[in-house]
Formats: C-alpha cells, structure tokens, sequence
C-alpha cells in the first residue's frame, strides 16, 4: 500500500485519538504538506520538536493497528466487496448457481472477519 494512502487510513481510523495539538502538526506535514519549518513557527516549537511529535504520532498511530488490525480488516473487506461487485457486472455471462455460490462464499469470508 502506498504511504500516504496507508498514512490516510491510520489516521481516519485513529487520529481522534491523539491530542488536539499532535493532530494538528500530523494534519498539517502530512495533509497540507506543510514544511516541518513552517508548522515550527506556526506553532512556536523548534523543527526538531515537529519532526520528533510527527514520529510519535505515525508510532501511535502505527501501535493502535498492531493492537486493533482495523485498517487491515477494512482493506479485506472492500477488496471482498470489490470481487463481488465484479461478479454481478459478469452475471450475464456465468452461471446462476455458480455466482450465487461464489458470492455466498465471499460474503462468509466478510462474516468471519468481522
């Protein structure tokens, strides 16, 4: 996966869990692409102290999906989702009882993981 979509996923799932402060330098060096100078005088911390929060923050962040695998279950269940919605834009030309079967199959894959 990507980084940035990776970054992306991790903090939709878990940012709201760090502090107001910690999401907003996140928020700011890695979805405005702010420099690490810029949010240091925006918030009047030294570089060293942004690049230091921005590192605990994607260790915080990285730490909850070790923990909780949200993200990761998320990425299966739409790439599931994915293979289904391919399967009903082939209907027309597979067999009824061998679509409905594939589908039944996936959708268990879906329940077990949740």
């Amino acid at each position: 996966m990507e980084k940035i979509v990776e970054q992306t996923l991790l903090y939709d799932f878990y940012g709201e869990l760090l502090t107001e402060h910690q999401r907003r330098i996140y928020e700011d060096v890695v979805f405005n692409d702010y420099s690490l100078s810029e949010v240091a005088q925006e918030l009047g911390i030294s570089r060293q102290g942004v690049h230091d929060n921005l590192k605990r923050c994607s260790r915080i962040l990285e730490d909850y999906e070790n923990k909780l695998h949200l993200v990761e279950k998320f990425v299966s269940i739409r790439e599931k989702i994915r293979r289904i919605h391919s399967l009903s834009q082939e209907c027309d030309s597979m067999d009824k009882e061998e679509l409905v079967s594939r589908i039944e199959s996936i959708s268990q894959e879906i329940l077990e993981e949740l």
